[in-house]
C-alpha cells in the first residue's frame, strides 16, 4: 500500500524566510528551494514523440511541466526571458530524461519572437504538437496610480498579446489531436487587490481559451486552462514586498502555498490523450481556495 501523505504538511509552510529577489527572479536564491518533480516524477509515455514549446520553461511550473513532458516522452522547447542559469538546468534535466530540449531566449513582449519561437520548434523539434502559455509579468502594488501605463503594457503584453501572438503563428503548423494549455490563475475569480494589472490579464487569458477552443474544435485542437492558487515560484519573491512573501499561501484551506511539481501532472493530463474530451475547461490548482 502506497503511504497516505497529509496535503497540509506535504511541503513547507508559512511563514518563509524574509526574502526579495529582482525581477524576473531565479529558482537557486529561493528559500526553501522549489519542488519541480526532479526525483519525483515518473513518467509513462503519455507524450510518446510529442514536440512542445513552454513558455516560462526555465523555473516555477514552466520547469515542472517541461521535466514531466520529457519524462512522458516529449522534446521541449524552453522560451525564457533572460534567467540563463535556470533555463540550463532545466534543459539539463529534460535531457537526462533521454529527450531534445532547445533553449530559445527572448522577450515575448515581441510579436516577431512569438513567431520565431513557433519557427524554431518546427525547425529544431521537426514540429509542435503542445503549446503550453505559461510565462507572467507581475507587480504589487497598493494604488491604481502607483501602476504605470508602462507596466501595465508590459504585463498585458507578456500575459495576453503573447498568447495570442504564439496561437496564430502555431495554428498552421498544429494538427488534429495537438493541445494548447494556458496558465491562467485564481486571480481570474477572486482578483487580489494589489494585482490589478495581472489579474486583469488572468481573466482575459480565460475568456480567450475558452472562446478559441469554440474556434478551433473543427480542426480537432484542444484549448485549455490551467488555474493555480498560490504556487512557490521565483516570480514571489521578485514581484511581491517582502511581508506578503513570509505569508504566501497561508490563507487557503492547505495553509501553503503549491509547489510546481503538483501542477505538473495536471498539464501532463490537459495535452495527452487522456482529456480527448475536455476543450474549453479550466482546472483549478488552488489549496482549496474557492473560486465561486
Amino acid at each position: 500500500m502506497t503511504q497516505l501523505i497529509n496535503p497540509q504538511t506535504k511541503y513547507p509552510q508559512p511563514p518563509y524566510s524574509d526574502q526579495k529577489q529582482n525581477t524576473p527572479g531565479v529558482e537557486v536564491d529561493m528559500q526553501p528551494l522549489a519542488d519541480h518533480g526532479e526525483t519525483s516524477y515518473k513518467g509513462s509515455g503519455k507524450l510518446t514523440g510529442r514536440k512542445a514549446l513552454i513558455t516560462g520553461g526555465d523555473s516555477g511550473i514552466g520547469r515542472a511541466v517541461a521535466i514531466a513532458f520529457a519524462r512522458e516522452g516529449a522534446d521541449v522547447l524552453i522560451s525564457y526571458l533572460n534567467e540563463d542559469e535556470d533555463a540550463q538546468d532545466t534543459a539539463r534535466l529534460v535531457e537526462e530524461a533521454g529527450r531534445k530540449a532547445v533553449l530559445a531566449p527572448g522577450d515575448i513582449q515581441d510579436e516577431a519572437h512569438c513567431k520565431q519561437l513557433i519557427q524554431q520548434a518546427v525547425d529544431e523539434l521537426g514540429g509542435i504538437d503542445i503549446l503550453v502559455n505559461n510565462a507572467a509579468f507581475q507587480m504589487a502594488h497598493e494604488s491604481l496610480q502607483d501602476i504605470s501605463a508602462e507596466e501595465l503594457d508590459r504585463t498585458f503584453r507578456t500575459n495576453i498579446f503573447s498568447m495570442f501572438h504564439l496561437c496564430k503563428a502555431a495554428e498552421e503548423h498544429l494538427k488534429p489531436g495537438s493541445t494548447i494549455v494556458n496558465t491562467t490563475s485564481v486571480n481570474a475569480y477572486k482578483p487580489n487587490a494589489q494585482l490589478l494589472a495581472y489579474a486583469a490579464t488572468k481573466a482575459a487569458i480565460q475568456n480567450f481559451s475558452a472562446n478559441l477552443a469554440q474556434v478551433w474544435a473543427d480542426k480537432g485542437i484542444r484549448v485549455n486552462c490551467v488555474a493555480p492558487g498560490p504556487v512557490w515560484t521565483p516570480l514571489i519573491p521578485s514581484t511581491m514586498p517582502a511581508e506578503k512573501v513570509e505569508t504566501f499561501g497561508q490563507d487557503v484551506p492547505l495553509k501553503r502555498a503549491g509547489q510546481p511539481a503538483e501542477l505538473a501532472p495536471i498539464y501532463v493530463l490537459l495535452a495527452s490523450d487522456d482529456s480527448s474530451y475536455m476543450t474549453g475547461s479550466t482546472v483549478q490548482v488552488t489549496g482549496g481556495s474557492p473560486t465561486i
